[in-house]
């Protein structure tokens, strides 16, 4: 067994008395030992991360990309102990975890990059006698504390889709991982606590469904960002209450090859889009159509009742 792997609330590593066992999907070995947060460290958390905003709102973009960089450098340092530990707890082929690795350093450089791009907008106002010599000027603020929750099948990289825009815009965030998952986002928070991201700007923790949805009602966190299940992603939107709320519920993708286009090449690539990772992606293909030979794949029971 490896090491324990305790949870980041705030600026602290903390344990409880529920374990979480964490298996290797592929052999159902258990890979390493995480806790489940308790609802003291739930609320811990979300006053730490409204602390946190009366700086994290005031940071300058050159601070916020600097930190984003030492975010990146700290992936890009660990990206092979990423791409393993992405293996082991999901089971993902060594290749497609190492991609995912590599990816998450590319989305943290990105958003380096527009950490500089939060522009606003200088409107005009004369387009009548009366709103002669005015002029409006419109500006993006930081909202406030964020919520994210991220499912098992991208335990490092959807999670890196809601942390690195949340940093370059200023907010801090709080990620509730899968359960099944846990470990590459805890390893994300250590990196994160060493970049310079201001102490209680970022808690990850795997908790009970029951307490994370009561974290989605609080009125104190602002933002709320799920991807997940449609059943589940909707019925968290209903108690959100007034907060903002983004949600990534899977995909509907066909395929529809032309006439022109080779339908050997097309199925051979379809089965890869439909099978890699055993289909446990968003964008995974459900079926094709082909107009050249009136040829119809069901590649998964897409269609199928």
């Amino acid at each position: 067994m490896e090491n324990k792997y305790k949870y980041l609330i705030g600026n602290e590593w903390r344990e409880s008395k529920d374990a979480l066992e964490v298996r290797n999907p592929y052999n159902n070995e258990i890979v390493s030992v995480a806790f489940l947060a308790t609802e003291k460290d739930a609320n811990d958390a979300i006053q730490a991360a409204v602390r946190a905003f009366e700086e994290t709102r005031k940071l300058p973009s050159y601070k916020r990309a600097e930190i984003l960089s030492n975010i990146r450098d700290g992936v890009q340092k660990r990206s092979e102990e990423f791409a393993r530990t992405i293996a082991l707890e999901a089971g993902k082929p060594i290749t497609d975890a190492r991609a995912e690795a590599e990816r998450a350093v590319g989305t943290f450089q990105i958003a380096v990059e527009e950490s500089k791009r939060m522009l606003g907008e200088y409107i005009p106002l004369d387009i009548t006698e009366r709103s002669k010599n005015r002029t409006a000027i419109h500006k993006r603020f930081p909202i406030g504390p964020i919520l994210g929750i991220s499912p098992f099948n991208f335990p490092l990289n959807l999670i890196v889709h809601k942390v690195a825009p949340a940093i370059a815009s200023g907010n801090p965030i709080i990620i509730k991982p899968a359960s099944k998952t846990p470990l590459s986002a805890l390893m994300l928070g250590e990196v994160i606590s060493e970049s310079g991201w201001p102490a209680g700007g970022f808690s990850v923790f795997p908790c009970a469904s029951s307490l994370a949805e009561r974290m989605v009602a609080d009125e104190r966190i602002r933002m709320f960002t799920f991807t997940g299940s449609a059943a589940v992603g909707w019925r968290l939107r209903q108690i959100a209450g007034k907060k903002r709320v983004t949600l990534e519920l899977g995909g509907n993708a066909g395929a529809i090859v032309d006439s022109s286009d080779n339908l050997d090449y097309a199925v051979k690539r379809c089965i890869v889009s439909a099978f890699s990772f055993s289909g446990q992606v968003c964008i995974s293909l459900r079926g094709f159509l082909s107009t050249k030979r009136y040829t119809m794949i069901l590649c998964r029971n897409f269609w199928m009742r």
